[in-house]
């Protein structure tokens, strides 16, 4: 048996497995079944908690994190970043004693986040890196018709699309159609925005290798920074963004680093099989 626990950030949710020697290897079709709604536990992904200087390709980490965020999407694959897993990985830390309340780094394949943890609960905020704006650009099927989208990599790869409701994005139940697929070799997360107010976005997002989500905390960030560039905002205006799951705060700093805040909580704690 393995012990888990269960947590969300604005409704996007993991199962978090303790692994501090490296020594657990999930395979891909055990996480898709325990990540499964119906037959598992039910899941967007999975987090496996592994000491920096034990997680394989990346112990050049662990002068900066004590923990590595191992990140696998509810189909099994490997995921570079999660912004929401980020947050509800480092509730867990500190829940479990592992970290301090406070400022900290995260590893992650997509580089060491810092996060901010408050003593008394309450909102945790990452800083996410500095974004790229990729030269390639792909065009993006909405409904009927094909709409430029803009190409923002946080650490993974994301297709933003500005429409005028994000109903227009249809049901999501599988991926939407873009091209050309060079620009995306890998994949590609794609999110569809559409303005509330000034500097108040709303999203939906449909993850590579998890399908919708309520929540995507890389896309809600690439969708900022696609809005700001696009309203001409200045560096340390903040954003609203809201998502099927709630509402994170967003804002780019004068040094290029995004930053990104929200809520994380842990709902239980159990013991999954390890399917053979």
């Amino acid at each position: 048996m393995i012990a888990f626990t269960k947590g969300h950030g604005t409704e996007n949710d993991f199962l978090i497995v303790a692994d501090p020697d490296g020594s657990f290897r999930p395979d891909p079709s055990w996480i898709a079944a325990v990540c499964d709604r119906r037959a598992g536990v039910g899941a967007d992904g999975l987090l496996r908690v592994v000491r920096t200087a034990k997680a394989e390709g990346y112990e050049s980490q662990a002068g900066q994190a004590e923990w590595f965020m191992d990140y696998r999407n509810s189909d099994g694959s490997i995921a570079e970043m999660c912004g929401n897993g980020v947050r509800v990985f480092a509730r867990y830390l500190v829940d479990q004693g592992l970290a301090q309340a406070g400022e900290f780094g995260v590893g992650t394949r997509g580089g060491v986040k810092q996060v901010r943890v408050p003593e008394q609960g309450g909102d945790i905020t990452v800083s996410m890196g500095v974004p790229r704006l990729p030269e390639g650009r792909a065009s993006v099927r909405v409904g009927a018709e094909w709409q430029t989208a803009e190409n923002v990599d946080m650490g993974n790869p994301h297709a933003v699309v500005f429409v005028d409701d994000v109903a227009e994005a249809g049901p999501l139940l599988e991926s939407p159609e873009f091209a050309p697929a060079e620009v995306y070799p890998n994949g590609v997360n794609i999110e569809f925005v559409a303005r509330v107010a000034k500097h108040h976005i709303r999203m939906r997002v449909f993850e590579r290798g998890s399908g919708e989500t309520r929540s995507c905390g890389t896309g809600a960030c690439a969708a900022m920074i696609a809005a700001a560039r696009r309203d001409k905002a200045q560096p340390g205006t903040p954003y609203l963004v809201d998502v099927p799951g709630g509402r994170l705060v967003i804002v780019e700093r004068q040094d290029g680093q995004v930053e990104m805040t929200g809520p994380a909580v842990l709902v239980a704690h159990g013991e999954l099989r390890e399917l053979k």
